[in-house]
């Protein structure tokens, strides 16, 4: 085996609006109650710089929308960073490739509603769902280590390049090592979402995307959130475009000072995209070797499915009077823990750039450029969905980093606490 280095970044029917024609490009918006001019400025002057094509951003306090608008375009460039002659306009309407926010809006409510039905506990051990799952420390590894990215597993590995279809990845998976002690460090792992995913699938007998759209988006009356999408006959045009292939992937493989330890020769597999995503999970283990559906990405959404989802927790279980998930379930799973997350969820202020927020803040990312941000003791939420990826990456390799981005409108969004 070749040994190589590579970096993982932790970072997650359709109408037309009426839009407004000024650089850097329309914003369409479909007001509530007004938006909020500094947020809309925020916005705007990073689509000036080439930062992100477009977004679309809205901020909801109780029952009442502050902000919500659509900016820029759904996809600006094609491969090769070519600029399209006519780019699609944004419209809130799109749907996002939500990468990591999979983990949250996808597989903790999926390992939520198991709980809550008493199917499963997250003191349960991963073997005894994952029978291979077996040794002197992986043993010991439970469901709430997976949550908590406290199970010693490696961060990312390539499981494209060791295997072909689902079984195979499965079986790799379960024979990894692990590279920490269990439940002593905290080390953001996509392989634990992984397993998530395949532990809510041999509870339930369905797969994954089945389960949730039959046990949480449908009975949500959730219309746009969804696995491949393409496959749901959702046109390419619906849907924000995100990379020209896997160039960042690619790097995490081949380069010897790009970041972590790889296993693999980079020479023996070339399935590399050639082409720019719409519609198809820009992460390569979801997209290789999951098929599309995958525990820690490849969940496709729109901002309203995104607040319904949020609006859930916030008012601890409840959508439209009833009762989705109990408030014992949503107290366990938005309980800081001993490295200061809940379970699945982010609730270090830093990581979901909300600084300044109250306890019980919590939320996530996602690396297409998407983020969520609930603060339920005012009934506040933020989301931000951006297609930063299709504005191609930076010189030191790197997408826009919209850290700093995040954090300015949420200072803004505290003015209204």
């Amino acid at each position: 085996m070749i040994v190589r280095k590579a970096a993982f970044v932790v970072l997650l029917s359709f109408s037309w609006l009426a839009a407004c024609s000024s650089a850097p490009g329309p914003v369409q918006e479909e007001q509530v109650s007004g938006t909020i001019p500094a947020v809309d400025s925020l916005i705007r002057k990073e689509i000036a710089a080439g930062h992100i094509p477009g977004a679309v951003v809205q901020v909801k306090k109780g029952n009442r929308i502050l902000h919500r608008a659509a900016y820029g375009f759904a996809q600006k460039y094609d491969y090769g960073m070519r600029p399209l002659d006519e780019p699609d306009s944004m419209r809130t309407d799109h749907l996002f490739d939500l990468a990591s926010l999979t983990k949250v809006m996808g597989t903790t409510l999926g390992v939520m509603l198991l709980a809550d039905a008493g199917s499963l506990s997250p003191d349960d051990p991963v073997h005894q769902y994952l029978p291979r799952f077996q040794g002197p420390a992986k043993s010991k590894v439970t469901i709430r280590h997976l949550l908590r990215h406290t199970s010693g597993l490696p961060q990312w590995v390539p499981t494209y390049y060791h295997a072909s279809n689902a079984e195979e990845r499965l079986r790799y998976m379960t024979s990894l090592p692990l590279k920490w002690p269990v439940g002593k460090e905290r080390h953001y792992s996509d392989l634990g979402f992984m397993l998530l995913g395949d532990i809510i699938e041999r509870i339930s007998g369905r797969r994954l995307d089945d389960y949730l759209r039959q046990e949480a988006y449908g009975p949500l009356n959730l219309q746009s959130t969804t696995f491949n999408p393409l496959d749901d006959g959702i046109p390419a045009e619906a849907i924000a475009a995100t990379s020209h292939g896997n160039p960042f992937e690619k790097q995490m493989v081949y380069d010897d000072g790009f970041g972590y330890e790889v296993e693999v020769d980079p020479e023996s597999w070339d399935g590399w995209r050639t082409y720019t995503l719409r519609g198809e999970v820009n992460d390569g283990n979801a997209w290789h070797t999951h098929g599309g559906v995958a525990g820690h990405a490849g969940l496709f959404s729109t901002v309203d499915d995104l607040q319904v989802l949020l609006d859930l927790l916030i008012q601890r279980g409840k959508a439209n009077e009833k009762q989705i998930l109990s408030a014992s379930v949503i107290d366990t799973f938005l309980t800081k823990g001993a490295h200061g997350n809940g379970l699945g969820w982010a609730m270090e202020k830093k990581i979901i750039s909300a600084e300044g927020s109250p306890d019980g803040t919590f939320g996530h990312t996602g690396f297409t450029g998407t983020s969520v941000v609930a603060v339920p003791e005012d009934s506040l939420s933020v989301i931000l969905l951006t297609n930063r990826q299709n504005a191609g990456r930076r010189e030191n390799g790197y997408y826009f980093d919209l850290g700093p981005l995040r954090q300015a409108i949420f200072d803004e969004i505290l003015r209204y606490r």
